[in-house]
């Protein structure tokens, strides 16, 4: 294979002297242009700790480019921080970025016709942003993860930014001081890195590693390790091999590695996020793959990680015990794992998990003889209030049944008023609609609510329903991504004040008890609301966006 396959196009023969000139005013030499182009597509940002740490990252990817024989050219997209922008109209543009880093990945190396690509990721939406990208090009290409960061310590004991979150609800309620919700801000973060439990960050960077795009090993190396920097000098010298041996995301990405890494999500508890990024990278691929498939996954699929949010450790912790490599060896023992899959490594799904080290004593990953759960995280329930489907995590020992009066609301802001006021009781079911794709735009998180809930106390007792999305740090009953949504008429906008809901995980069924007579007058009266947005990038987004049955998906 010509290893210059893309760029010899832009950069060789006579004609093409005024490219030639354009790049050797950026420092690049006649020896650099004749070696293959490598676009080393970064997330680097100063919004958040979880990218913050990538252009330095990125040093040592390009150092490993050019000691395999390649010349690299970094580029940088767009990252939007889902914690910093949590609970304000900020957070509508989360979801949105991801459409916009695959756009302007694919576009940079389409237009510069690079020969393959590396892609820095760290916060929840650059993971599936790159790897659509990826997707796209089908280049010699693969995707690092710039890890995670390390636990807080307040009064003596690990937190993440989910404590942060909840305390806020504490302080509300008077369970804990001005002072204390301080002392744990100032302690919460320590560093660089993604959210440190198994939120979307980690759960989609072990996803990507089972699926093969990443290297196994790469992700789950923390964001300050020492070890981070020899990571991703390797990667930048695996992208020249995958590059020699023309192995691209089409050899890697295929129906059985996607099961793969969902069966990874199911098995650590990770993030419902994971549902809308496996569904938009399938349909990327042009592989079927539906959401009711999320559930006969995770039925079959023993929850072994005992990772926050619904268990006791963190990211860093999961390191420490063996890594990814040691949840992918208990799959394959399980044999709930496809062996004989691609990675980018060059060698099968099987052969990397096979090499796993498991740490003596550790109590992270349990063993298939003890699991934490017979079932794996991820539910799919339908029925009259969400006859395209909803997600639920049950990572903890949640409750599988709930029935109770409708609380309603039409943003995020006013469910969170509500709950800070004291307005919400026990046994109370909250409804927050029209912050679904097209109604938010764009499906904001709705963690400031449900870990006020929780710091309030009202976990175990108050259930929720939206069709936005939930934050990986979300626990208790909580059922997101509820399709279809308000803003085109589904269900959940029909409901009203006091309606009876129930949640019935068992039947796999959320559902209001209410005869289709009287949800047929109410849709008679219902009016689509008004765009939030008339102009610019966010109304674009609610034009062409998909439902999130089909992955919030843009057309």
């Amino acid at each position: 294979m010509d290893l210059r396959h893309k760029s010899r196009v832009l950069i060789d023969g006579p004609d093409r002297a005024g490219a030639r000139a354009m790049l050797k005013g950026i420092g690049l030499t006649d020896a650099d242009l004749a070696k293959p182009m490598i676009g080393v597509a970064n997330t680097w940002t100063e919004t958040m700790p979880c990218n913050f740490h990538l252009r330095e990252l990125a040093v040592h990817v390009k150092e490993g480019i050019r000691a395999a024989g390649g010349t690299p050219i970094e580029y940088n997209t767009v990252s939007i921080s889902d914690g910093v922008t949590m609970g304000t109209e900020g957070m509508k543009a989360s979801l949105i970025s991801r459409e916009v880093i695959a756009d302007s990945i694919e576009l940079v190396a389409r237009g510069h016709l690079f020969d393959g690509v590396v892609a820095l990721s760290g916060c929840d939406k650059t993971i599936p942003g790159t790897v659509m990208a990826l997707c796209r090009l089908n280049l010699p290409s693969l995707m690092l993860y710039g890890g995670s960061i390390a636990p807080g310590r307040f009064e003596g004991h690990d937190v993440t930014i989910q404590d942060v979150f909840e305390a806020i609800g504490s302080f509300a309620k008077g369970k804990i001081s001005a002072a204390q919700l301080k002392d744990l801000e100032d302690h919460a973060c320590p560093g660089s890195g993604a959210c440190g439990g198994q939120f979307t960050a980690n759960t989609m960077a072990m996803a990507m590693e089972v699926l093969g795009i990443s290297c196994m090993g790469s992700a789950s190396v923390p964001a300050e390790d020492s070890d981070k920097a020899k990571v991703a000098y390797e990667v930048g010298r695996q992208v020249m091999d995958l590059l020699k041996k023309n192995i691209t995301p089409r050899d890697i990405i295929t129906s059985e590695s996607i099961e793969n890494a969902i069966t990874a999500v199911a098995t650590s508890g990770g993030s419902t996020n994971a549902v809308l990024h496996f569904l938009a990278i399938a349909r990327e691929m042009g592989l079927p793959l539906e959401i009711g498939d999320f559930d006969r996954i995770s039925a079959r699929t023993p929850l072994l990680a005992d990772l926050k949010p619904g268990g006791r450790y963190v990211a860093t912790d999961l390191y420490k015990a063996g890594g990814v490599r040691l949840v992918a060896k208990r799959l394959l023992d399980a044999k709930l794992l496809h062996p004989n899959v691609m990675t980018v490594t060059g060698r099968t799904i099987g052969e990397e998990a096979a090499e796993a080290k498991e740490t003596a004593g550790q109590v992270v990953v349990m063993p298939l003889s003890n699991p934490i759960k017979p079932s794996g995280g991820l539910v799919i329930l339908k029925g009259n209030l969400a006859p395209e489907g909803c997600v639920v995590k049950v990572a903890g020992h949640e409750r599988v049944y709930h029935q109770g009066p409708a609380r309603v609301f039409d943003s995020e802001e006013a469910a969170f008023a509500a709950v800070q006021a004291g307005q919400i009781i026990a046994g109370d079911v909250v409804v927050i609609r029209y912050e679904g794709p097209k109604g938010g735009p764009g499906m904001r998180e709705m963690l400031a609510v449900t870990a006020a809930l929780m710091g309030a106390g009202l976990g175990e007792s108050v259930s929720l329903m939206t069709d936005g999305r939930f934050s990986g740090a979300t626990h208790g009953l909580m059922a997101g991504h509820v399709a279809p949504e308000a803003a085109v008429g589904g269900p959940i906008g029909l409901l009203q004040e006091g309606d009876l809901v129930t949640f019935d995980l068992k039947v796999r069924e959320l559902r209001v008890e209410v005869d289709e007579a009287e949800l047929a007058r109410r849709r008679r009266h219902w009016h689509p609301p008004l765009p939030r947005y008339q102009s610019g990038v966010m109304a674009k987004y609610a034009r062409s966006v998909s439902s999130a049955s089909e992955g919030a998906v843009t057309r």
